[in-house]
């Protein structure tokens, strides 16, 4: 009678017995060998990632930084080795993504939106000091001349600005704007003349590049301590000078010793100003509070073009999702008629503009809508330049935007109407309800359920839709007077150009920008749900 308790055949009313708890006499102690193993190696590798992570943390002196990496390596050690956080498995993988790639980059766009981050403000105050004794360097009668290679960290064309250096003596150097670093000699190659031709962690620049970034090579001097520079003298060689401009700490100025100017620092704004207000080129990076969003709301050389952006912003989006929602239901309608032969075929024709590569057919049209040469001039007998008027381009941007979109709202739509039951429609028409009446009070309440919250995504999207305005239009036409602000410019490509336009970037303006974005995106969708929402309760 035991061993039937125990089995369960004892169970009141005859029910069969519970399964025995997670964890108790009879659930198994381990999983088999091969998920052993992965575990082992997951949490191997997760250990390698850390400890990766951790020396240039250490070498920066980032506390905080090794504390989080401390932290979460232990978190996923307990989660994986724990029998009982079987939730945590699942839920914590997630959670540390979501963290990495969404609410981190918010908060850091956040922060640096309030300050002068860009171009001349992008270091501490010690480094404008560094470069600007650095760029002031002359030479000297007695200076050391250096073989030179320019090379980069990085991509040729964007990395940062290292000269590879040989000294008389033969010695090799790296010199950045932080300063000279003494090389191993099996590090690098040279030629017989001492001139470095490879150097391990650094991108020799060709002559395209030197050419393109020969006024940057020009500017850009190397501190090598005590008040003196080295800088370039061709392209091959360098010299090292004395610098023209140092720093008087009690002052807390710059003096130029062949002029006699001196140049305060403004710690507020983070600048070295003369008497007559002119600064230098080389700042440093401070918080400037609320004063960028406040430059977009009240300065009027700002806030008219921001506004005027944001207007056609709207009315590209919301035109894109009319557009899209019409052409795509209306042909999404017209494939649901069963006395249409050949549906299938004309569906697939239909959705292959979503088969295409996006950036493809945004480059096609672009040739397609030239002024010259393009298809729809030729087809049309018209002589229009479509992209080069600011009305013109937005027609053909929304044009060809909505055909890039339409056969996405047409899948969905055609989902949408066959999981609405026929007898709905045929009760309305028995009640004297025509075609229209019933398409109107029936079959579309029904289907905006389901296609509401496709276009709230669709507007979010093509709110932000920077590869169309790019590829197509590349935000022109532009006026004579402004070539920062184009006549198809979204703001997410105004942004763009704000941050890594040829004026110079100004990081911290762009972020602020991306803020506004990012606000104004999310009170529309949060009101567009719940509509969407009251559609639901409602049907």
């Amino acid at each position: 009678m035991f061993a039937d308790r125990r089995n369960g055949a004892g169970a009141p009313g005859g029910a069969p017995a519970r399964p025995p708890l997670p964890g108790g006499a009879l659930a198994p102690r381990s999983g088999s060998l091969a998920g052993q193993m992965v575990k082992i190696g997951m949490l191997g590798l997760t250990t390698a990632l850390a400890v990766w992570a951790a020396f240039p943390l250490y070498s920066a002196g980032n506390w905080i930084g090794i504390g989080v990496v401390a932290a979460v390596t232990t978190l996923l050690f307990y989660v994986y080795l724990s029998p009982r956080a079987i939730p945590a498995k699942y839920l914590v993988p997630g959670t540390l993504l979501l963290v990495a790639f969404q609410i981190l980059p918010v908060l850091y766009t956040v922060s640096t939106s309030i300050t002068n981050f860009g171009d001349g403000h992008r270091g501490s105050k010690e480094e404008a000091i560094a470069s600007i004794e650095a760029s002031s360097v002359v030479r000297a009668a007695d200076s050391v001349d250096y073989r030179l290679t320019v090379a980069a960290v990085g991509d040729p064309a964007t990395g940062d600005l290292v000269f590879l250096l040989t000294d008389p003596e033969g010695r090799v150097q790296a010199g950045d704007a932080d300063g000279l670093t003494e090389l191993a000699p099996d590090a690098v190659t040279t030629d017989p003349s001492g001139r470095i031709t490879e150097a391990e962690g650094y991108t020799l620049l060709g002559a395209a590049e030197v050419s393109a970034r020969s006024a940057e090579i020009t500017a850009f001097a190397v501190p090598s301590g005590d008040g003196s520079g080295i800088r370039s003298s061709g392209l091959s060689s360098a010299y090292e000078g004395d610098a023209t401009r140092a720093y008087d700490a009690d002052c807390d100025c710059i003096v130029d010793a062949a002029t006699g100017a001196r140049f305060t620092a403004d710690d507020e704004r983070g600048v070295f100003l003369d008497e007559s207000g002119e600064r230098l080129p080389q700042g440093w990076r401070v918080d400037v509070g609320w004063d960028n969003f406040a430059k977009v709301l009240t300065n009027p050389s700002v806030s008219g073009p921001f506004f005027g952006i944001l207007l056609w912003n709207l009315a590209f989006a919301a035109g894109t999702v009319l557009l899209v929602f019409v052409l795509g239901l209306g042909l999404a309608l017209l494939m649901h008629t069963d006395r249409l032969r050949g549906r299938r075929v004309y569906r697939v024709l239909l959705v292959l503009p979503y088969a295409m590569p996006s950036f493809a057919m945004l480059l096609l049209w672009r040739d397609m809508f030239n002024a010259d040469f393009g298809l729809v001039n030729r087809l049309l007998g018209l002589d229009v330049d479509w992209l080069g008027g600011e009305w013109t381009a937005r027609l053909a941007l929304l044009v060809v935007n909505a055909w890039l979109g339409y056969p996405y709202l047409f899948l969905v739509a055609t989902g949408a109407l066959q999981s609405i039951p026929r007898e709905l429609t045929q009760a309305a028409r028995l009640d004297g309800a025509g075609a229209w009446q019933s398409f109107r009070h029936v079959t579309l309440p029904l289907l905006m359920v389901a296609l509401t919250p496709i276009l709230v995504s669709t507007f979010s999207f093509n709110f932000n839709n920077f590869n169309a305005v790019y590829l197509m239009t590349g935000g022109g036409p532009f006026p004579p007077d402004n070539p920062m602000v184009g006549g198809t410019d979204l703001l997410i490509t105004y942004t763009y150009r704000l941050a890594f336009g040829g004026q110079g970037a100004q990081y911290g303006y762009a972020s602020a920008i991306s803020v506004f974005i990012f606000l104004i995106v999310a009170v529309i969708s949060v009101v567009s749900l719940r509509r969407s929402r009251s559609l639901e309760e409602t049907h």
